[in-house]
């Protein structure tokens, strides 16, 4: 996973906390659901690309 990725999954992340904690402060539920949903895409995108460097880690012991 490139440094760039680790950055931006991790910005999405940090996006979704703020959110989230912003929503249950202001009870604004909408906006806490909102932050739940980016930290789990976040999620996602992070578990897809230790999947693709666990991929390439194989490949590149078979070379």
């Amino acid at each position: 996973m490139g440094i760039g990725d680790k950055i931006e999954h991790e910005a999405e992340d940090l996006k979704g906390k703020a959110k989230e904690g912003i929503g249950k402060a202001t009870g604004d539920h909408g906006l806490e659901a909102e932050g739940k949903v980016d930290q789990a895409k976040a999620g996602f995108e992070k578990a897809g690309e230790k999947v693709k460097d666990a991929a390439k880690d194989v490949k590149d012991g078979l070379s």
